[in-house]
C-alpha cells in the first residue's frame, strides 16, 4: 500500500514504558554505519528506522515527482520476486515494511519478529539494493499518483499549500509538490526511477534508529548486511533557501462556501538558541489547542472559525512560522484582521508569567507520552540524529523547556513575530478581500 505523507509521522507497534529517559546506545558498524539503539528484550520484536537525508528535494530538474514515485514502487517487487511474490514473502514472515518520502527525507520503517529477523532483513535488503521497477508496477503506481494529483487540484487546502510554497521558495524543490505535476509524472520513465534511487539511497546520508530485541553486536552485523552494498555517495544535497515572502494577501478564487487561509513568514531553525523560547511562544500563540490566544480570540470570543492554529516549520534548508484558518466567505476577512492584531499584540506586549508556566506544564507533561512504543521511539531517535541532537536529549529536553524565562520568551516575540510580514494565501470566495502587493 502506498502512503504519501507530509512532514514526519510517528507510528507504534509494540509497547515500552511511557518515559522519556530511554537509554540510547551509539553503535558503529565495521562498515562505518552509525546507528542509535534502545535495547528492549521483553518482547521478541524489533523496530528499525532508516532515514536518508535529501528526500524529494533531490528530484532532478524536469523530473519532479521521480523520488516520490520511486519510493512508492520499492515494495512492488525486488530481486527475483514480482510484486505479488514479494507481498506473499513479507506476509509469511509477519514483517512490516513501509517506505515514505518527504521534502527532506526518505524513510524506511521495518518491523520484524526476532525469530524471522534474518529472513526479514534479507527481504528488506532486496527492496533497497535490487528493486525491480517493473513496467506494470510503475504504471500502476503512477496511475495512483496521478489520481492523487487530480484530487489535490480540487482541494482548497492543497491549492493554498501549493501557492504558498511557490511564493515562499520559487524554483527551489520546496516550491513545488513532491508528488510532481500531471505532466512531470506522466513523463517519468523507469530510467528516471533508477536514477532517483541512486541519487537518494546512499550511505553518506543514512541515519538509523533501532528499538527492541536486538543487541549492539547483532544490530551492527544486520546493518552492514542490509545497507553495505548501497552506493557510497548520492546526489548533492540542496542549498539553503530564504523564504521570499512579503506581507499581504493573495486570493485564489475557488467555488466553496468557506475560505481556507494559510499564512506565515520566516521562522527559525531548531538548532537556534532561541528555539525553545519560540516553541513555548508558539504554544501560547496558536499551538496549544483551545487554550491558545488565537483560538480564544478568533473562535471563542468572535465565533469566526472552528479552529485556528500556528506552528513552526523546521525544514532542513529553510524555516517558517506559519498558521492556518478556515472561515465563511463573509467572515474570513475579519478572522485575518484578528490574527494580525493578535500577532502584533503578542510581539509588542509579550506573554504573562501565567501563560508561560501553563505552556511549560503542557509541553513537559505531554513529552514522555511520545515514548510509548518501539516504533515511535525508533522514529524519534532517528529524527534526533538528523537534527544533530545529543544522545541525552530525551532526558534533558524538559529541562530546556523549563529553563526559558519570561524575559527570553518576550524578547523572542519582539524579534521574530512580525504581523506586517505575514503573507495570507486565501482560497475561496472571500467577501471584501482582494489580493495585495
Amino acid at each position: 500500500m502506498i502512503r504519501f505523507l507530509l512532514p514526519l509521522a510517528l507510528t507504534v507497534l509494540a509497547a515500552l514504558p511511557a518515559r522519556a529517559e530511554v537509554e540510547i546506545q551509539e553503535v558503529t558498524t565495521p562498515g562505518g554505519i552509525t546507528a542509535w539503539l534502545v535495547e528492549e528484550h521483553s518482547i521478541p520484536f524489533t523496530a528499525l528506522e532508516i532515514w536518508f537525508a535529501g528526500g524529494a528535494s533531490l528530484d532532478q530538474p524536469g523530473k519532479r515527482g521521480a523520488v516520490n514515485l520511486m519510493t512508492a514502487t520499492l515494495e512492488e517487487g525486488a530481486g527475483d520476486m514480482d510484486a505479488l511474490a514479494f507481498t506473499r514473502a513479507k506476509e509469511s514472515l509477519a514483517a512490516s515494511f513501509d517506505y515514505d518520502v518527504g521534502d527532506d527525507t526518505l524513510t524506511v520503517s521495518a518491523r520484524f519478529l526476532t525469530e524471522n529477523r534474518d529472513a526479514s532483513v534479507d527481504l528488506l535488503r532486496e527492496t533497497l539494493i535490487n528493486p525491480r521497477f517493473d513496467d506494470d508496477a510503475v504504471q500502476r503506481v503512477k496511475g495512483q499518483v496521478l489520481s492523487i494529483l487530480r484530487s489535490d487540484a480540487k482541494d482548497p487546502n492543497d491549492i493554498a499549500g501549493r501557492a504558498f510554497d511557490e511564493m515562499a521558495f520559487g524554483d527551489h524543490p520546496y516550491g513545488s509538490s513532491l508528488n510532481g505535476t500531471l505532466e512531470s509524472v506522466a513523463a517519468l520513465t523507469r530510467e528516471d526511477l533508477v536514477q532517483a534511487h541512486a541519487d537518494t539511497l546512499a550511505r553518506d546520508r543514512i541515519y538509523v534508529g533501532a528499538v527492541g530485541d536486538i543487541t549492539p553486536e547483532e544490530l551492527s552485523t544486520l546493518l552492514d548486511r542490509l545497507l553495505g552494498d548501497l552506493p557510497e555517495t548520492g546526489a548533492p544535497l540542496p542549498e539553503d533557501v530564504e523564504p521570499e515572502l512579503t506581507g499581504g494577501v493573495t486570493v485564489i478564487p475557488f467555488d466553496t462556501p468557506q475560505s481556507v487561509a494559510l499564512f506565515g513568514h520566516a521562522g527559525l531553525d531548531q538548532k537556534n538558541e532561541d528555539f525553545f523560547a519560540a516553541y513555548l511562544l508558539n504554544t501560547i500563540l496558536g499551538g496549544g489547542g483551545f487554550e491558545s490566544r488565537l483560538m480564544t480570540e478568533v473562535r471563542e470570543k468572535r465565533g469566526l472559525t472552528y479552529g485556528v492554529y500556528s506552528f513552526l516549520v523546521d525544514k532542513d534548508y529553510s524555516d517558517l512560522w506559519m498558521g492556518q484558518v478556515q472561515s465563511a466567505n463573509n467572515r474570513i476577512g475579519d478572522a485575518i484582521d484578528v490574527i494580525r492584531a493578535e500577532w502584533t499584540r503578542i510581539a509588542e506586549e509579550g506573554v504573562t508569567e501565567e501563560e508561560l508556566e501553563a505552556a511549560k506544564k503542557y509541553l513537559t507533561g505531554a513529552y514522555p507520552l511520545r515514548f510509548d512504543g518501539n516504533g515511535r521511539i525508533a522514529n524519534i531517535i532517528a529524527g534526533m540524529q538528523i537534527q544533530d541532537m545529543p544522545l541525552d536529549y530525551p532526558a534533558t529536553r524538559n529541562d530546556r523547556v523549563n529553563a526559558v524565562t519570561l524575559e527570553q520568551i518576550n524578547d523572542v516575540a519582539r524579534r521574530y513575530l512580525d504581523a506586517d510580514a505575514l503573507r495570507f494565501v486565501v482560497v475561496g470566495q472571500p467577501e471584501g478581500l482582494s489580493s495585495t502587493n
